[in-house]
């Protein structure tokens, strides 16, 4: 590519330059170190955004609380949800401190927070409730933790890298980021099956690697915007995004007669109080003398439409991970002879084409998009992720594993071919004092599609049973000789209890039918109605139904983030050495 003009010097660019040839001359191989420890920080993080998610029923059963009972209900969407809040919401302001006082700064005190908060969540003093809300504490503080590392992370390496090696850089950095997510799934079905206090943990020794090996080896050779932080602009948005994420995921839960939450006043009030105080949030940042969120980077074209096609990513990956768990879990391992006990383990063994297509996609990806631009790889990336959602949508739901394997692939380097090419875009089009924040803003959007996605694709998916699985609910069970009464009651039951069922490795007729006592009742055929086979079969053509429902609406999203792609460009590569010398003729 063309070298970038040398007019309108960025000179905190410049300052940048020259630190990290400084710091380059005296260790050689320093880039390769912030490379690898920032990939370990993001691994550590994204690792622990799904490790819980297929320990749930281990956990729960570790503290003696059964998460399917409404009065548990709560604590199960705050053990999932608490981590990626926290992480959503504190990540742009830790980017802006970052910005302020340093950025390895702030990434140190990152491991050394998540650190603390592994040691601690792994030893629950308590059981019960208890127990549940000593674990969702210490998951928001880790939580705090990993928005330190993640809003600094990719702004250290934009400082420590050279423009024309920073997508490589960024893309091995973001795959691990994305892949980390779903080896989560694969460590916490293996560990837990061991101990599920296993889970947290396996972050502890590593946690303590990272936290001296960051301490002894980073340097800060950023740019720093010294400044206050904007307090009024971060209360706003902390408690606005909060409200938003908290209400969307209540949604998911049933509310008088609708299946869903969306009719409950407090639901709607936390959705529209949220988004209230998110408009508030984007007036106080246009008023206040030094903003958190910097609402004036989104004037630049690459850095707006990278963040709308990042959030379309997110979004999407995150209802993907949650669909095909339940899937494979609540329909395919099942009906292929694993018990419903073993089939947390098993999802993630058999979900690791797709985090293979990742780690095969990102770097190569990042590299060639150094050499030729983002915006090919970024747009072709999209729509191949597109194509694969239509794919799954057309697979039966009793699919033969090796074609569905070689969908979730293709779909894995669909993403990795996108998140390369998407974070250097984002991160190469801000000036070089907003890097922290840039970083931030991106890592929000990140971090709050995943936790987004919770509650708009379960919401789509009930949605799409709710218009036939009750039949197919009432008809089977009296087949198999439940009473007409019981039988229409557990039809009439929301599908989130199933779903959840399922989600969570539990025997979902076993869990509706045995506290009633109805299995045991003369003419019902218990033996059949919990078997391995039953359930699956009668769930298939309902889930199959929201299964299209939430699998189009992913591929409009990534047609979404397609389009924002191509229009986003491609940063142009300076030509460091002549940015240099321009930068000693005008005296900077």
């Amino acid at each position: 590519m063309a070298a970038a003009p040398t007019t309108g010097l960025d000179a905190g660019d410049v300052q940048t330059i020259r630190r990290r040839l400084r710091i380059e001359h005296d260790h050689p191989k320093y880039k390769w170190v912030a490379l690898s420890n920032t990939t370990l920080g993001m691994l550590m993080v994204t690792i622990n955004s799904s490790i819980v998610t297929i320990s749930l029923p281990d956990i729960f059963r570790g503290i003696g609380l059964n998460p399917l009972e409404p009065a548990n209900v709560s604590y199960l969407l705050w053990l999932m949800m608490g981590f990626l809040l926290s992480s959503a919401v504190l990540v742009v302001m830790f980017g802006r401190l970052g910005d302020m006082v340093g950025r390895v700064k702030i990434y140190n005190y990152g491991f050394v927070v998540f650190t603390i908060a592994a040691v601690a969540v792994s030893f629950d003093p308590y059981t019960h409730g208890g127990g549940a809300v000593w674990l969702i504490a210490w998951r928001v503080i880790q939580g705090v933790g990993g928005a330190m590392l993640m809003a600094n992370a990719a702004a250290i390496l934009t400082d420590a890298f050279p423009a024309d090696q920073r997508g490589f850089a960024l893309g091995i950095n973001q795959v691990a980021a994305v892949a980390g997510s779903f080896l989560g799934l694969l460590i916490g079905g293996v560990l837990s099956q061991w101990d599920w206090k296993a889970i947290f943990w396996v972050s502890v020794p590593f946690g303590i690697l990272g936290t001296i090996w960051s301490y002894r080896s980073l340097h800060d050779n950023g740019q720093r915007s010294p400044g206050s932080l904007d307090l009024p602009g971060t209360i706003t948005f902390a408690l606005g995004l909060t409200a938003l994420l908290t209400g969307i995921t209540y949604g998911i839960q049933p509310h008088g007669d609708s299946k869903t939450g969306w009719t409950n006043p407090w639901v709607l009030g936390a959705v529209i109080g949220g988004i209230a105080l998110l408009v508030v949030f984007c007036v106080i940042e246009t008023k206040v003398a030094q903003p958190m969120f910097n609402l004036s980077l989104f004037k630049n074209r690459a850095f707006a439409l990278g963040n709308v096609a990042g959030l379309m990513s997110s979004l999407g990956r995150g209802g993907l991970q949650f669909m095909l768990i339940i899937w494979l879990q609540g329909i395919w391992l099942p009906l292929h002879g694993f018990s419903f006990e073993q089939t947390p383990l098993w999802a993630g063994i058999y979900l690791l084409p797709l985090t293979v297509g990742f780690l095969v996609a990102g770097p190569v990806s990042g590299k060639l998009s150094d050499k030729y631009g983002a915006r090919l790889f970024a747009t072709v990336g999209m729509l191949i992720t597109g194509l694969t959602f239509v794919l799954l949508v057309v697979l039966p739901v009793d699919f033969d594993y090796w074609v569905f394997a070689l969908v979730i692939a293709l779909n894995g380097l669909g993403s990795g071919m996108f998140a390369s090419p998407n974070t250097a875009e984002i991160m190469s089009a801000v000036p070089a004092a907003q890097r922290g924040v840039a970083s931030g803003m991106r890592g929000t959007l990140f971090n709050g599609g995943m936790a987004l996605s919770i509650g708009l694709f379960f919401s789509l998916m009930i949605v799409g049973l709710s218009n036939t699985l009750p039949d197919a609910m009432n008809s089977g069970l009296q087949q198999q000789g439940v009473p007409a009464h019981s039988a229409q009651a557990i039809a009439d039951l929301p599908p989130v209890g199933s779903l959840f069922a399922a989600f969570l490795g539990y025997n979902p007729i076993k869990e509706l039918l045995g506290p009633s006592g109805t299995l045991n009742q003369p003419g019902v055929h218990g033996d059949v109605l919990t078997g391995q086979e039953f359930f699956p079969h009668l769930i298939s053509g309902p889930f199959h139904s929201g299964l299209v429902v939430v699998f189009l609406g992913a591929a409009i999203m990534m047609l979404i983030g397609a389009v924002a792609s191509w229009f986003a460009g491609s940063p142009t590569v300076s030509d460091e050495a002549a940015e240099l010398r321009e930068a000693v003729r005008e005296g900077i």
